[in-house]
């Protein structure tokens, strides 16, 4: 369970996490990371990284951080202990997210100048190799089980599938448009797919690379074409899936079982990318436009505190 105390923000109780952690959120605008509290919800820190940082990851043994600093087409490698960057890796033009393979030897780089996803081998700090995909890569998923690495197209509107053995392109699905996120779910079973100008998710089925179920969202007193799906995130049991709607200041939380929104919660602006605390018991939005952190507490579905970062908060990933 949660740890609970009391403090004021619009009359509601902030929930606080059990374990301590460090969130760390990139911001474009600062060329910095953002250090978060998970225990306290307060700021202790930034570090200055590359140009225009956007996405961020954790390696597979948890003592580095992977950022994608987008304007100087590479990749550094954080130090979490020190706070220092050790060394950069090869990413080609303009990385903007990536996925890690499980067994964390190779990083899966979506390069949205080249219309290619560029693969690291992390060991030796080298391309591995290139696959050419769509018309500006962006988002960027790896299977629980390796086999799968994908690419969302944002112009050519597609789900690229890389079979990682292969390490050949053997499919594509098509989506709605601009496809920004995917994301699979825990037994990899799913694949779920947002699409920014669509307005949609696509739920597809990863034996049969098929769309299975389109999710839509409206929320009253928002114009249709400010719903713009951009992260996802799915809640630790795989229940829930929470949607970031962009200048909707929204995040949408879906039931998985029947694909149902059960609500909107109202974040700061531009909501982009989220985070989970270790416990899966609070959910931390990226909000571009406000400048700022939203804290959700998962149990109750309410947005308990507003945390002020840098500047076009991105990417966001939590340090046990």
């Amino acid at each position: 369970m949660l740890a609970r105390v009391l403090g004021p923000l619009l009359g509601l109780a902030v929930a606080l996490p059990a374990g301590a952690g460090t969130l760390y959120v990139s911001n474009e605008r600062d060329n910095s990371l953002t250090l978060i509290d998970t225990a306290t919800l307060t700021v202790k820190g930034s570090i200055k990284v590359g140009a225009r940082p956007r996405g961020i990851t954790l390696s597979a043994d948890g003592k580095q951080l992977y950022i994608c600093a987008s304007d100087d087409d590479t990749v550094q490698v954080l130090d979490i202990a020190t706070g220092k960057i050790l060394h950069n890796l090869p990413s080609g033009d303009d990385p903007e997210q990536f996925a890690l393979a499980p067994d964390g030897t190779h990083l899966f780089i979506a390069n949205e100048d080249d219309n290619v996803v560029t693969v690291v081998d992390v060991p030796t700090r080298s391309v591995a190799y290139q696959i050419d995909v769509g018309v500006e890569p962006e988002g960027m998923a790896v299977s629980p089980d390796g086999k799968w690495a994908v690419n969302t197209s944002e112009t050519t509107n597609m789900v690229h599938w890389i079979d990682t053995a292969a390490r050949q392109l053997v499919d594509s699905t098509p989506v709605d448009a601009r496809p920004r996120h995917a994301e699979f779910t825990a037994d990899g079973k799913q694949l779920w797919v947002s699409a920014e100008i669509g307005g949609t998710v696509k739920v597809i089925d990863v034996a049969s690379r098929q769309v299975k179920q389109t999710i839509s969202f409206a929320i009253k007193g928002v114009q249709a074409d400010k719903v713009q799906p951009v992260g996802i995130k799915l809640s630790r049991d795989g229940k829930l899936a929470f949607v970031a709607l962009g200048p909707a200041n929204h995040v949408a939380v879906v039931d998985t079982a029947t694909y149902q929104v059960k609500d909107y919660l109202l974040v700061g602006r531009r909501v982009w990318h989220m985070a989970l605390s270790p416990d899966g018991g609070t959910l931390f939005t990226t909000n571009g436009v406000s400048n700022d952190v939203s804290v959700i507490d998962v149990v109750s579905l309410k947005v308990v505190k507003s945390i002020p970062v840098g500047r076009y908060p991105w990417g966001a990933v939590v340090v046990p």
